[in-house]
This record gives structure tokens, C-alpha cells and sequence, in this order.
């Protein structure tokens, strides 16, 4: 117990300035698992689509709203699940949405027309969304604030994680059982992930602190976290928790308290990276094919950028703490945007192509994982799903447009190299985005600063 004159330390204060438990360490283990479930039924139907077109007698050209169906799905259950988290809190919106991609993952594997394709990929998008911004808001709140970007980072080598699984999981699979299996399985584990959620994922305690709710729950997960500390040491009370509650719905909160112009600055590297993410994952395996290469080298691509991801987000939070967030995130777009070119000229070469997708895949997939980290980091407890939800939602337009103009360019005629080309102009306007964010930030630091020498 402390003592008279000691200060009771909050939540936050007792998370950001001990190791890290057992009880965290799960936590943010179970976090990443939703999300190399999400990772494998996300970007599958990119592995599939060849095998579904022959099955199903569907010409490849017409699977853009296949790839954009499930893509808006997802967009929408950001958007609508991180208000709803910031009000309610963040595990059962991820168990819920865990339950609904794995039941309409089943159903896609019974599938018979692209127009129940396009619905249960929807459907199937609506779960994926929901659990992202939430698992990202779980894994930063039960991070110390030293290691968010380190853990957020992690965190993401789920998803190119999950789609490798996918890849492999397809060119075993697909010889066998047909591709229908690939839906089973990647309905069957997320299944069984939902039923354990329930029982082993807690509420977010930060957020339970901030919203002042149950005092009990809070002491329960603090004693796992820090048993050496009393329940009279903790500070309970919940000094935002008003004023959040009468400043109303939080999307608005995006746009106050100075956070207007970076939330907008936040979106374009958002919308831009994953324009490019979901164009390579949904159309590199069709434009490799189109050069001349095999089949199995559209795959192979599909997973060595997959593999490059993994490293790219197990590195990203390291090296944008040693290097700088914007720094890193600037040269990522800018090296991003040479490799996307670059594959123009290299159709022809198979070892070279596949070296340059596994280090697109490092570039772009770490920018996704460092972006992920800034927005976290950007957005206080009170909005933290609802500000990672929206720049995801934002994103997942991108991952809309890509799969689309992948389709639009490749029915007018155009060639894999005048698109590679072309497909660099994304991450040269997210490069530009993160500096004049980066600019924003540094003055609005000294505006604070400048703040603080005239209150003194």
C-alpha cells in the first residue's frame, strides 16, 4: 500500500513503466492471431482466383468485384466498429466479427456464380474490418508506450503471415481437394479462434480506466499485469470520461484537439499503400502470367511478397524507433515506388522478379505495418478504434480502387509493363503525405512549446 504522501499511479502509468507480463504477452499473442486468421481469408481469393475461373467457368477479367466486394465489406466494418469499440469496448467486437468471416468463409466454399461470390466475400469483408482496428487498439493499450510501434509492428506480420499460409495452403491444397477446401479451413480455424476469445481475450484496461467503468474488472486485469501492486495503489478515477461522453460521437473527435489536418495527412499514405498492396496480392499472379511466366510463378511472387511483409513488419517498429517514424515511412514509399517500376523491365527474369517482390514486399507491407503504428500512436484512448478504424476504412477504399483499376486496365488493353509504370504514382504521393506530415507535426510541436514558455 502506499504510503500518504505517494501518488496513486494510474493504469497507464503502471503498464508504460514495468516489463511486460505473461498476461500481456497472451494478450497481444491472441491480437496476432485474429489477425493471420484475417490475413488468410483476406488475400486467399487472390491465390484462388485462377482455380475458381476454371471451376466456375468465370472469365478472370470479371473477378474485380469479387476482389472490391469483400474489400468493401471491410471498409465499412472499420469505419463502423471502431465507433462502436470507443463506446463499448474492444473484445467482443473482435469476437464477433472472428465468428462472422469464419461463418461466411464457409459459405463460400459453397459458392456456385460469381454473383454468390461476390455477396459472401461482402459478407465474409464485414467480419475481417471489424477485427483489425480492434486488435490494433488491444496491442497498443496493453503495450508500454517504449514498445507500441515495436508490438503494433509485430502485430501486423500477421497478415502477410496469414496470406503465406494461404499460398501454401493453396498450391497443397488445390491438387487435392479443390479450392473449396482452402474456404473450409479458412473458415474452420477462425471458428475455433472465437471460442477461445471468448473465454481467454480481456477488455482493453486502459480503456475501462479511461471510461471509468468497472472497477472490479480493472483490479482483476492489474493484478495479472503487476500482482506486486495493491488495488490501493491504483488510481481508478476517470478524468476524461465526461468530457468524452458530451463531446458526442467520436468520428468528430478525429478533427478536434488539433487533429484535423493530421488525420487527413494520415488517410492519403493509408489510401495510397494499400491501393498498391491489394493491386500486387489480386492482379501480380494475372500480369506475370500475361508476361509469359508460368502459372506457379504468380503464386511464388504472391508468397515470397508475403514472406517479405513478415520481415518488413517484425523490423518496422525497430527501425522507426532508431530511425524516426516519418524518416523511415518516407524511404519506404520512395523505394516502394523504384521497385514498382522496376518490374516493368523485369517480366522476363524469374530470379530477379522474384527478389524485387519479396523486397516490394518488405517495403510496402512494413509501411503498412509502420502506418498502423503512427495512427495508434497518434490518437488518444477515447478514439484510438475509432481514428485506427477510419484511416483502415480509408485504406481499404484504396484496396477497393486497386483490385479495379487492375480490372480496368487490363479490359482496355493495356500491358503489365505501361501498368507496373504507372503503379508508381501511389507511393510517390504517400511519400509526399508523410512529409508534410512530418512537417505539420514539427510545427505544431513548437506552436506547444511556444504555448508552454508563455504559460511559464
Amino acid at each position: 500500500m502506499h504510503s500518504a504522501g505517494t501518488r496513486a499511479l494510474t493504469v497507464s502509468e503502471i503498464i508504460d513503466q514495468r516489463p511486460l507480463s505473461r498476461f500481456q504477452i497472451s494478450t497481444i499473442t491472441l491480437c496476432g492471431l485474429v489477425l493471420l486468421l484475417d490475413g488468410f481469408d483476406t488475400q486467399c481469393i487472390g491465390f484462388l482466383a485462377p482455380s475458381i475461373s476454371e471451376t466456375l467457368a468465370i472469365p478472370l477479367k470479371k473477378f474485380g468485384p469479387v476482389f472490391s466486394a469483400g474489400l468493401i465489406g471491410l471498409m465499412i466494418a472499420a469505419m463502423a466498429m471502431g465507433p462502436v469499440a470507443d463506446r463499448w469496448g474492444r473484445k467482443w467486437p473482435v469476437v464477433l466479427s472472428a465468428l462472422t468471416f469464419a461463418i461466411f468463409a464457409l459459405l463460400t466454399a459453397r459458392a456456385v456464380s460469381l454473383e454468390q461470390l461476390i455477396i459472401f466475400r461482402f459478407l465474409t469483408g464485414l467480419g475481417l474490418g471489424g477485427a483489425m482496428p480492434n486488435v490494433v487498439a488491444l496491442t497498443s493499450e496493453y503495450s508500454p508506450k517504449r514498445l507500441q510501434a515495436v508490438f503494433v509492428g509485430m502485430l501486423f506480420c500477421g497478415m502477410p503471415l496469414g496470406a503465406l499460409v494461404g499460398g501454401l495452403a493453396s498450391s497443397v491444397m488445390i491438387p487435392l481437394w479443390g479450392w473449396r477446401s482452402v474456404f473450409y479451413l479458412g473458415g474452420i480455424l477462425p471458428l475455433a479462434i472465437a471460442i477461445i476469445l471468448v473465454k481467454a481475450l480481456p477488455e482493453s484496461v486502459r480503456f475501462l480506466s479511461e471510461r471509468g467503468k468497472n472497477a472490479r474488472a480493472i483490479s482483476r486485469i492489474m493484478r495479472a499485469i503487476a500482482p506486486e501492486i495493491s488495488v490501493a495503489e491504483l488510481n481508478l478515477s476517470a478524468p476524461v470520461a465526461a468530457r468524452a461522453q458530451r463531446e458526442g460521437l467520436p468520428v468528430r473527435r478525429l478533427f478536434t484537439e488539433e487533429r484535423a489536418a493530421g488525420t487527413i495527412l494520415l488517410w492519403i499514405p493509408f489510401f495510397m499503400n494499400l491501393l498498391i498492396l491489394y493491386f500486387i496480392v489480386n492482379w501480380l499472379p494475372g500480369l506475370l502470367r500475361q508476361s509469359g511466366l508460368a502459372v506457379s510463378a504468380g503464386v511464388i511472387a504472391v508468397s515470397l511478397f508475403s514472406l517479405g511483409g513478415i520481415a518488413g513488419a517484425l523490423t518496422e517498429g525497430r527501425v522507426m524507433n532508431s530511425c524516426g517514424a516519418y524518416a523511415t515511412l518516407m524511404a519506404q514509399f520512395v523505394i516502394s515506388a523504384v521497385l514498382i517500376g522496376s518490374l516493368a523491365f523485369l517480366t522476363r527474369s524469374f530470379a530477379i522478379m522474384m527478389t524485387v517482390t519479396f523486397a516490394l514486399g518488405l517495403a510496402v507491407q512494413g509501411a503498412q505495418a509502420g502506418l498502423n503504428a503512427l495512427a495508434a500512436n497518434f490518437y488518444p484512448t477515447t478514439v484510438r478504434s475509432t481514428g485506427v478504424g477510419w484511416a483502415l476504412g480509408v485504406g481499404r477504399v484504396g484496396s477497393i480502387v486497386g483490385p479495379a483499376i487492375g480490372g480496368m486496365l487490363l479490359t482496355t488493353g493495356w500491358t503489365p509493363q505501361r501498368i507496373f509504370l504507372v503503379g508508381m504514382a501511389p507511393a510517390l504521393c504517400a511519400s509526399i503525405a508523410i512529409l508534410a506530415s512530418s512537417r505539420l507535426r514539427g510545427e505544431a510541436s513548437a506552436f506547444r512549446a511556444e504555448l508552454d514558455a508563455g504559460r511559464a
